[in-house]
């Protein structure tokens, strides 16, 4: 029957863009089952049961007694009994299938086709299938009418347990991908023993990890061969990949950026590739809702320093207090690094001047050595990152003047306050993500600058644990001293940080709350002009979004 066949490929239709928007979750949260199953949590009725899944199931009931009593009517499926059972199907497929909700046109990360991915896509079709035909194994059809019920009562299983069949693919193709996991670590594990003359660099921190790495090769690379890990690749399996394809006998330094989000995880990355050099950026209350404590957070830093190989080096951030008192527990030799004067340095900053168009200030090393660093990086805390790379560079014996020099060349880091000019409005990119400390260096910077009307656009900070709702008030009170617009990207993300705009004054008519970051974006093109400034402070996953 033709409607029957529209009716059901509607359904299938369905049934596959749920499985993609809830595969393309996974891949979002890292393939975490833990992480996937605390959105679906946070999201059962906005998106793993729908009204339409509601008005499904009132709808299949209704037409189960409806055929019932035609069945009776019309025994032997003449022409009447067909045509309502046509209209049927087409009548439960418009009600059931009918949401928009699981599609997506404008994604700020797509999903990707992984070799990983298409495995566990074929695993949940499986299941999905299964899943469509299991009425028709549990009961007989007799005739046309219970053949109806039995073929929809599958589609609507499927469609309904579709979460489930994707969360149920990564469990059962666990044991497997761990196989893979450990194969790609094992042939990381015997480049590395290879590479006898191979210096490895590690660096972690709550922040400013990617933005200290780019620094240290920029400033090797006035000397050696350096390899670093692009972008923010900090995980296992990226750090495996950089080593197993991109790794060359000519490579002297491998500077890799190690992550973390739960206890052991700096265990694990050292696991693969044990340091020379340890570089400790920060702590803070970043993962704070999966670590438990700052103190929790500390510990796993300072894990990073018992790895470091016998004769090794540290390079310490003196002014962030528990970093510091790292230096306590290091056998080896600890480099401070400091912006503040009462901290006792190895290599220190004075005389600090920034603005908008960048920073200037002298650098002391240890030896007493000084010189005038200029750098196009915006904000104090790139004045820290750029002495963390002073020290490594001093570690390898550069002087100072040529140290200076290579500073002179470092680029913002892509989306880490850089400066972009979009038409005749100054974009101030910190869209990479969002702390309590980059926050408040990228409001800082913003109110810096005097040629427009000045614009944040944020959905605020996330994964603080119990500081997020303070945190994000504060922000909202930083704001205030600095913007003249606020654009909150999300209602109930961002409602501590409208109460901390409130709380300073801040004018509710210089206040918009959008659904999206392309909301936004619409509205700032009709609504800017020349010479105003836009901040564009973190930039949440498409798993965040309210619309």
């Amino acid at each position: 029957m033709t409607i029957a066949t529209l009716a059901v490929l509607s359904c299938l239709s369905r049934i596959a863009r749920r499985l993609l928007f809830f595969g393309h979750l996974l891949q979002l949260e890292g393939y975490k089952p833990g992480e996937y199953v605390d959105w679906l949590r946070s999201h059962v009725r906005d998106a793993v049961v729908r009204k339409s899944h509601l008005s499904g199931a009132v709808a299949l009931v209704g037409l189960y007694f409806g055929l019932s009593v035609l069945a009776l009517e019309f025994p032997e499926s003449g022409f009447t009994g067909f045509f309502v059972l046509g209209l049927a199907w087409l009548t439960w497929a418009g009600l059931f299938s009918s949401s928009g909700r699981f599609r997506r046109d404008r994604l700020k990360k797509p999903l990707v086709f992984t070799a990983r991915m298409r495995r566990i896509g074929v695993v949940a079709i499986a299941i999905s299938i299964v899943l469509i035909f299991l009425p028709h194994m549990l009961f007989r059809a007799d005739g046309p009418w219970m053949t109806f019920v039995l073929t929809v009562s599958g589609l609507y299983l499927a469609d309904l347990f579709a979460p489930a069949s994707i969360g149920l693919a990564v469990v059962a193709l666990e044991p497997l991908e761990a196989t893979i996991r450990n194969g790609f670590k094992q042939k990381a594990r015997g480049i590395l023993a290879n590479a006898a003359d191979l210096d490895i660099i590690a660096i972690t921190g709550s922040y400013g990890k990617t933005s200290v790495k780019f620094a240290v090769q920029t400033v090797l690379a006035h000397r050696f061969d350096v390899l670093a890990t692009p972008g923010s690749f900090n995980t296992p399996m990226g750090i495996c990949r950089v080593i197993n394809n991109s790794l060359a006998p000519q490579n002297r330094v491998l500077i890799l950026e190690m992550g973390m989000r739960h206890p052991g995880d700096i265990a694990e990355l050292c696991d693969i590739a044990r340091p020379d050099i340890a570089l400790i950026t920060s702590v803070g209350v970043a993962h704070l809702d999966s670590m438990g404590s700052i103190e929790a957070i500390a510990a796993e830093k300072a894990s990073l320093l018992s790895f470091v190989r016998d004769g090794g080096s540290a390079v310490l951030n003196g002014d962030d207090e528990r970093v510091l008192r790292m230096a306590d527990s290091f056998a080896g030799r600890s480099w401070i690094v400091a912006t503040k004067s009462e901290v006792k340095a190895d290599i220190s900053a004075m005389d600090i001047d920034y603005g908008p168009t960048g920073s200037s200030f002298a650098v002391r090393d240890e030896s007493g050595e000084s010189a005038l660093f200029q750098t196009r990086l915006l904000g104090l805390h790139n004045v820290t990152n750029i002495l963390m790379a002073v020290a490594v560079g001093r570690i390898y014996g550069l002087r100072l003047r040529q140290i200076q020099h290579a500073v002179t060349r470092l680029s913002p880091v892509p989306h880490r306050l850089e400066l972009k000019q979009d038409g005749q409005i100054t974009v101030i990119d910190d869209a990479f993500n969002s702390n309590p400390v980059g926050a408040r260096n990228a409001v800082e910077i913003l109110g810096r600058f005097t040629t427009g009307k000045r614009v944040i656009v944020t959905p605020g900070m996330i994964e603080l644990g119990d500081e997020q709702e303070a945190a994000n008030r504060t922000f909202g009170k930083q704001i205030a001293a600095a913007a003249d617009m606020a654009i909150l990207v999300g209602r109930a993300q961002t409602k501590s940080i409208a109460d901390g705009l409130r709380e300073a004054g801040f004018p509710d008519d210089s206040v918009r709350v959008v659904s999206s970051l392309f909301e936004a974006q619409d509205f700032i093109r009709n609504s800017l002009s020349e010479g105003d400034i836009v901040l564009y402070e973190n930039d949440l996953p498409d798993q965040f979004n309210e619309s």
